[in-house]
C-alpha cells in the first residue's frame, strides 16, 4: 500500500500506466476510487496519479482541526509531487479537488502543465449560508457519525448520477457513507468552510497563464456563476458543460468527460491552446 510521507503525515496514492503525469484529485464525497472511469482511459497514455486527501483513509487522519485547511491541500499536492520526482504534472480535481487545482496553479503555476478544474465554486454566491450548512453538517458527522450525511449524498446536484447510472450511484454513496467520519467532519469545517470564494480571486485568476479547462454539469447550481467568472478571468482558460448534468460529472458522464479532457490535454501538447485577452 504505497504511501507517501508529507508535511507530518501520510498520503496514500495510486500510480496507474506510463508517461506524462495527470494527478487528479477528488471531492469531498469522494475518493481515490471516484476516478475510475479516467484512470481506466487515461492511463493508456499518461502516469494517472489518485490520492486520498488528508482525512480519508488510508491517508492519515489528523484529530487536529487546524490541520485542515486549503492551503494544506495545496501543500500536500506539492509534496506529492515531490516524493514522486515529478517536475511537471497536468493538475485536476472535482469539486473540492477543482478547488484545490485551482489554488495549486494560483500557487505553484511552474509545477503546473495544466489545470482541469471541474465542478468548483460551491459556497461563492451564498457564503453565509454555505458556511452555516457547512459547520452544522461537522457538527452532524461528528455526533452521529457519517449517516448523518445520507441526505447530503441525494441533494439536488446528486440525483442526476442516480437517475443516470443507479449502480454507480449507489456505489457512490457506499463509498463516500464508508469514509472517516472524524476526517469527513473536519474537512468539511476546516477546507470548505473556510476556503475563500472564488470571486476574491479574481486578481490572481488574471494573472495565471497556465492552460485551463473549466467543466460543469448544467444543473449545478451552485458552480454555474463560479464557472463562468473563471472562465472571464482566466486568460488561457476554456469552459465545458454538459447537458442536464449535476455535481458529479465524471461519473455522470464518463465518455463526455474523458474526451472532452483528452481534447484539452491534446491541445495543451500540441502548443494549440490560447490565450487571450482579459
Amino acid at each position: 500500500m504505497p504511501k507517501a510521507e508529507v508535511n507530518g503525515i501520510e498520503l496514500y496514492y495510486e500510480i496507474t500506466g506510463e508517461g506524462f503525469p495527470l494527478v487528479l484529485a477528488h471531492e469531498f464525497a469522494g475518493d481515490f476510487r471516484s476516478w475510475e472511469p479516467q484512470v481506466r482511459y487515461f492511463s493508456r497514455r499518461y502516469r494517472v496519479i489518485t490520492y486520498n486527501a488528508r482525512g480519508y483513509p488510508p491517508s492519515e487522519v489528523p484529530a487536529d482541526e487546524d490541520a485542515y485547511t486549503q492551503e494544506s491541500e495545496v501543500e500536500d499536492l506539492r509534496s506529492l509531487l515531490e516524493h514522486l520526482g515529478i517536475d511537471k504534472a497536468h493538475i485536476g480535481g472535482l469539486s473540492m479537488g477543482g478547488s484545490l487545482a485551482l489554488n495549486f496553479g494560483l500557487a505553484h503555476p511552474d509545477l503546473a502543465e495544466s489545470l482541469i478544474i471541474a465542478a468548483a465554486g460551491s459556497g461563492s454566491t451564498d457564503v453565509d449560508g454555505w458556511r452555516e450548512s457547512v459547520f452544522a453538517n461537522s457538527r452532524a458527522m461528528q455526533e452521529r457519525g457519517m449517516v448523518a450525511m445520507t441526505d447530503y449524498s441525494q441533494g439536488e446536484t446528486r440525483v442526476q448520477l442516480r437517475r443516470k447510472d443507479p449502480r454507480g450511484y449507489r456505489e457512490f454513496t457506499d463509498q463516500f457513507l464508508s469514509h472517516s467520519s472524524l476526517g469527513s467532519a473536519l474537512t468539511f469545517r476546516g477546507v470548505q468552510g473556510k476556503r475563500p470564494p472564488i470571486f476574491a480571486l479574481e486578481e490572481q485568476m488574471r494573472a495565471l497563464t497556465v492552460p485551463t479547462l473549466i467543466m460543469l454539469g448544467d444543473e449545478d447550481d451552485p458552480c454555474v456563476e463560479p464557472s463562468i467568472f473563471m472562465k472571464r478571468c482566466i486568460p488561457s482558460s476554456g469552459l465545458v458543460m454538459f447537458p442536464q448534468s449535476g455535481h458529479a460529472i465524471n461519473l455522470e458522464e464518463p465518455d463526455l468527460f474523458n474526451r472532452a479532457l483528452q481534447d484539452f490535454l491534446t491541445a495543451v501538447e500540441t502548443g494549440s491552446w490560447a490565450t487571450r485577452e482579459v
